[in-house]
């Protein structure tokens, strides 16, 4: 089970969820540095998997303007950011997103995650994702995570399963990937098939 520590949303304490060997916390001003360095290098193995990236996409500037846009949409309960460090030295090592929050009758989310090309295939994302679970059913008390990934994306499915998400098909031209609609294999996790020990 994640350990938080002081749990409130932007405007006051930040929360830092503790797993095996890794930390997740909000991103910070901070954090821009060794962020911009990690991204800049990992471009060619992120590519494949993102949205093209805006010009200014590893600017100071643009870092600041996505820092508000996680302020703003952790404030109206819409998505929530989190950037993953190893807890041995604290390097960066990448970020996990869960967004389109819908409440109401749905009560879930949608989550994404990256990871620096040097940290990958090393079972950190597997244990951040780990600890990022129960705080999406114990904490934000959604019923449901849903996760979507290109098909010739083996790493990303042999990790959902892993962590068991189900499998549910195939969204044909789903997400604006790499310039190009992509399809996605379709994933979800239900709070009841959770391992939260």
């Amino acid at each position: 089970m994640a350990f938080m520590r002081g749990l409130t949303f932007p405007g006051g304490l930040q929360p830092v969820i503790e797993g095996d060997g890794v930390y997740l916390r909000y991103p910070r001003m901070t954090d821009y540095l060794a962020w911009a360095r990690l991204r800049g290098e990992s471009r060619s193995f992120l590519a494949p998997w993102e949205p093209v990236w805006a010009s200014d996409e590893l600017t100071r500037g643009a870092f600041r303007r996505r820092l508000k846009r996680y302020a703003k949409e952790a404030r109206l309960d819409s998505a929530y950011a989190f950037f993953v460090f190893r807890k041995s030295d604290d390097a960066l090592m990448g970020g996990c997103t869960l967004s389109n929050v819908r409440r109401g009758v749905t009560q879930c989310c949608a989550l994404g995650y990256w990871i620096g090309e040097r940290f990958a295939r090393q079972g950190y994302m597997f244990n951040a994702l780990r600890v990022l679970i129960p705080f999406v059913f114990a904490t934000l008390g959604l019923h449901r995570i849903e996760a979507a990934c290109l098909p010739s994306n083996e790493a990303s499915k042999s990790l959902l399963l892993k962590l068991g998400f189900h499998e549910e098909g195939l969204a044909r031209r789903y997400l604006l990937i790499n310039g190009e609609w992509q399809d996605h294999v379709l994933f979800a996790l239900l709070s009841d098939e959770a391992q939260l020990g």
